[in-house]
Parts: C-alpha cells; structure tokens; sequence
C-alpha cells in the first residue's frame, strides 16, 4: 500500500513537471482565434406611447479575437484582449441591418494538461469587455447609423494541441451575453433602446508560447 501512495505521489509529480513547460509561471502567450457563430437578440424600446420588443431572426457572425497573456501561475494566465465582431442580417423586406463591434477587455485561462501529456490540454476561458458598436441599416428613406456603447462577457472551454515549436493549435466553445443601451430623439419624440444578445460561439485560434524573447520549453 505504501509503495502504490508512493508510486502516485510520483506520477502526479511528473504531470505537474511536464505540465509546467509551456504554461509555467512567467511565460508569455500571444495569438489569435477566428471564429463562427449564431446570435439571437431581444431589442426593446421604451417611447412615448408605450413600449416595445422585437424579436430579431437569428443571424451569423464572424469574431476575430487577437490577444496577449501573462502566466501569472502555473497553467493559468491573465491578460487583455481585442474582440471584433461582425453580424449581418437579412431582413424578409429585402432591408439589411448591419453591426459591427469592437470591445477591449480581460481575460483569464486554466489549463488543465491531459494526463502526462505536455502537448494538450483542456481549459477553461472567461472575459469581459467595454467597447463600441456601431449599426448601419439600409432603409427605403435611407441609412439609419446609430453609435453606442456596450458591454459583453464571455465563457467556455477550449482544447489545445501544442507542437515542439510552442506553437499551439486550438478550439473554444463560448456562451457570450452583450448588452448595448442608447437614447434617440426624432421628430421631438424620445426612445430609449436597450439590446441584449445571447450568443454560442466556435472558434479556432493560433496561440504562441514563449519566454521573454525565445519560445517557451515544451
């Protein structure tokens, strides 16, 4: 019994020595992650007059996310990240509306090596962040262009393959909440707007590992 105590002791030992390479403390990671995904948003309008919500269709997205964080522990790492969206829909009236976002915040990740190997791990994301979208919709009368401000979170799991050149290969699913308010005056008659969208993401990425200026040991 004392030998089998021993023997794990040993081996949890070794994940933990094997899993500190790349994602040490002290190390840097650096990348990108590309991403597809569905949205659905509830818009609801207060006016003189009485209120109203609409249901929007669901729509596609594209999300480039580029980012740089810090291991400020062993497999966990903090840092600030750039998130630009884009989302067209197709209206049945042959309108479109289209919105772009773009939000800077933090984030942190825990990794989670998958046993003894120190080329792939799990881990566990989750971020926030304050920016600015800005909405374009083609009307009969004209474009409508509305400015705001927003806040939007995120979180999920992700997986990671890692080459011997500290190169890592990965895929995160994500559940992401925005929330955008604004008020507007036309024709002497004030609304105020309040959107929130509730979004599932996939995203694959390309992340770079590394220590001061040379790549990370694997």
């Amino acid at each position: 019994m004392k030998h089998k105590i021993l023997l794990l002791i040993g081996f949890l030992f070794c994940v933990g020595v094997l899993s500190a390479q790349v994602t040490q403390n002290g190390n840097f990671v650096l990348g990108s992650t590309v991403g597809f995904s569905t949205a659905h948003s509830k818009i609801t309008q207060e006016a003189t007059g009485g209120n109203k919500t609409e249901e929007s269709p669901y729509s596609t997205q594209i999300n480039i996310a580029p980012s740089v964080g810090y291991f400020l522990f062993d497999n966990f790492a903090l840092g600030i990240r750039m998130d630009y969206t884009l989302n067209r829909v197709e209206e049945s009236n042959q309108d479109y509306t289209e919105d772009s976002d773009v939000l800077f915040g933090p984030f942190a990740r825990l990794y989670l090596p998958i046993l003894q190997s120190n080329d792939m791990y799990l881990f566990a994301e989750a971020g926030f962040g304050f920016g600015n979208s800005r909405d374009v919709k083609e009307l009969n009368t004209g474009d409508q262009r509305i400015n705001t401000n927003l806040f939007a979170f995120g979180v999920g799991p992700g997986i990671t393959v890692i080459a011997s050149n500290a190169i890592g290969l990965e895929a995160v699913v994500k559940y992401n909440y925005a929330r955008s308010e604004f008020d507007t005056q036309i024709a002497g008659i004030e609304a105020n707007t309040t959107t929130k969208t509730n979004q599932i993401g996939i995203s694959l990425g390309l992340q770079f590992y590394f220590s001061g200026f040379k790549s990370a040991n694997r």
